[in-house]
């Protein structure tokens, strides 16, 4: 079975190294988009849904806190990855608390962060077929109910 293609949108205010990195994981099979601030990233969301994000927390204008949590409200099973140069122990925590599935620091090995995406995009895949059976279950269960419901009226 042929793995389709990991969207991944790459969000940070430091456009030469956005390029250079985007660059670099397209080099490694990964179909990646990139955003410059934080409501340009919420805009490509809406547009065409990456299965992961990978997001800078400094960023003028619209923290990457602040897209985070907008992104985990919107859009629950994107995956996001923090990468940033200067994030700390308390934004990790606060990072994990809203969401994110993964907290790097730059300069960050280019083979672990491609990784890091693919094991990300993994955990989307199972979270999603987790509901997706979770689904068909409570569908069924549902169906089973009304049918002793029916059975039960004709008695």
């Amino acid at each position: 079975m042929k793995e389709r293609d990991i969207k991944v949108l790459l969000v940070d205010d430091e456009m030469d190294f956005a390029n250079t990195l985007a660059q670099r994981l397209k080099m490694r099979n990964l179909k990646v988009g990139t955003a410059y601030d934080g409501k340009e990233a919420l805009t490509k969301l809406k547009e065409d849904e990456p299965d992961v994000v990978v997001l800078d927390l400094n960023m003028p204008g619209m923290h990457g806190m602040e897209v985070l949590a907008e992104t985990r409200k919107a859009y629950p099973d994107i995956q996001v990855i923090i990468l940033t140069g200067h994030g700390t122990d308390k934004e990790e925590e606060e990072a994990k608390k809203i969401g994110s599935c993964d907290f790097l620091n730059k300069p960050a090995d280019i083979d672990y962060l491609e990784q890091r995406i693919r094991k990300a995009f993994r955990k989307k895949l199972e979270s999603t077929a987790t509901l997706f059976a979770f689904d068909k279950e409570e569908k069924f269960d549902a169906l089973t109910k009304d049918k002793k419901t029916i059975i039960k009226q004709t008695i």
